[in-house]
């Protein structure tokens, strides 16, 4: 059985020690790490070794080059994590004593992200229902939601997480809060969960990224999982705009902000189209865009849309796409 990961903030919080934490700043291990990240501490290769165990049950075997640990530099970093410290004691006071701590793993998009997340927290970055992590033994999703930046490498952080007491939500539910106030947070599977689901009021408070970790993987990777590589498009192109139109007639509004925000940094040239890629399939999922992509191909309106939404759409999408061939924006879909 492995160690336990100490934590380097002070002593364990609520569920495992009721101390009050102290400063964050110290430790050696190699590599460069995110802006936001000292070099991690004593725990360095307990974090490298349970991630790398975890994908080798996968047959990965991925390349550790850096472990950082979150500096906590920030007057607001500071303020975060004493704030996770707060709600962790309450939690455990609602939860006879225990706030079920636990680790869990975040994929990054870039060190950009990374060092946003340090600086502002995870507002931004939850999409849907709430932010989405997974257990510390489970790394594998976390690697498939990461992305490949321009030297090969994809980042992960590794959090603490208050859990409270959980109740089941399903991948495709659209449940965001708790059903009531006996739960504080969400899981796929009550005896042995997967994912653990985040609500978005409760993102800043629950969640305290602790590590970074930056690897890559050999290459090409024969004879095992194919993580993230992109099959053919569904279709050659599609207007940007006619896509958000379509989701816009199924989606949340403040899903759709976040994809018109992610298409504006993209035309601006503050992300790559292959991160817009990523980030839209997180928020809308790969089942909703190969049907909105097969449909547009056809013509088509998907089943699941009213008859006089399709019409709707079809109309507002012919004249999007031709409004947006001006800058030659396209998607490509990919699919796992």
């Amino acid at each position: 059985m492995d160690p336990p990961i100490h934590h380097p903030l002070g002593k364990r919080p609520a569920a495992e020690d009721d101390s009050v934490i102290s400063d964050c700043e110290s430790g050696v291990s190699g590599g460069d790490t995110a802006a936001g990240f000292v070099p991690a501490d004593e725990n360095a290769d307990l974090v490298r070794t349970r991630f790398v165990r975890g994908l080798a049950a996968h047959g990965l075997k991925p390349e550790v080059l850096a472990v950082g640990r979150n500096a906590c530099s920030s007057v607001m970093a500071q303020a975060r994590q004493h704030s996770f410290h707060v709600f962790a004691r309450a939690v455990a006071k609602l939860r006879d004593g225990n706030a079920n701590v636990k680790f869990a793993w975040y994929g990054a998009s870039s060190k950009e992200e990374i060092s946003d997340i340090v600086q502002n927290g995870f507002f931004g970055h939850a999409h849907g229902n709430g932010l989405r992590l997974f257990p510390q033994d489970s790394p594998l999703e976390s690697v498939k939601s990461s992305v490949v930046d321009k030297d090969g490498l994809r980042h992960l952080l590794l959090c603490r997480v208050i859990l409270g007491k959980t109740e089941l939500v399903p991948r495709d539910s659209n449940q965001c809060r708790s059903s009531s106030e006996e739960f504080d947070s969400g899981v796929d599977d009550l005896s042995n969960p997967k994912e653990y689901v985040i609500w978005c009021n409760q993102i800043n408070t629950h969640v305290l990224p602790e590590y970074v970790l930056s690897f890559r993987f050999p290459s090409p990777l024969k004879g095992h999982v194919k993580i993230g590589e992109p099959l053919r498009p569904s279709s050659p192109w599609m207007a940007f705009p006619a896509l958000i139109s379509v989701l816009s007639k199924i989606l949340p509004p403040p899903d759709i902000a976040y994809i018109a925000k992610f298409h504006k940094d993209y035309r601006e040239k503050r992300i790559s189209r292959h991160e817009l890629i990523q980030k839209v399939r997180v928020i809308a999922g790969d089942k909703l865009l190969f049907s909105v992509i097969k449909s547009f191909r056809a013509k088509k309106i998907p089943a699941s849309f009213k008859a006089n939404k399709g019409n709707e759409w079809q109309a507002e999408s012919q004249q999007l796409e031709r409004y947006d061939c001006s800058y030659g924006s396209s998607i490509n879909y990919y699919r796992k």
